[in-house]
């Protein structure tokens, strides 16, 4: 078998490329805050978990499993915004296996989501029971 396809110019590595990707990256965490709704209530989420755990004192192994958690929803939601933005592209008419399709990643953000929540109980909930003891 051959391979047909032009060969990929290599791009040079430079500081301006970079700023540049990391200013894409940015515009998708816009698009995602302006037209998700469920990313804003990840963003109030993050902020009430992060001054909740100020409040409470977090150590520094504390706050490895809290932002693990806090990550992985973010990167779950936004994988799951781009693959709806790509689905609605694909196929703007109605399908029953985009439809599927779609339920099975915003389920991965539930998923990521319920983990997270179980994280904090699990990281928080002996912080709270020492205070109270």
């Amino acid at each position: 078998m051959s391979d047909d396809s032009p060969p990929k110019r290599e791009q040079r590595f430079t500081l301006s490329g970079r700023a540049r990707s990391f200013a894409y990256a940015l515009r998708g965490i816009g698009v995602m805050l302006r037209t998700q709704h469920n990313a804003r209530l990840h963003a109030v989420a993050t902020i009430l978990v992060v001054i909740g755990g100020a409040l409470l004192g977090l150590d520094a192994q504390q706050w490895c499993w809290v932002t693990i958690a806090v990550v992985a929803v973010w990167v779950a939601e936004a994988l799951n915004t781009a693959f709806e933005l790509l689905c609605d592209v694909a196929s703007p008419e109605f399908h029953p296996l985009v439809r599927q399709a779609k339920d099975v990643a915003a389920a991965a953000v539930l998923i990521t989501s319920v983990g997270a929540v179980i994280v904090g109980l699990l990281v928080v909930g002996p912080v709270i029971l020492e205070r109270f003891n």
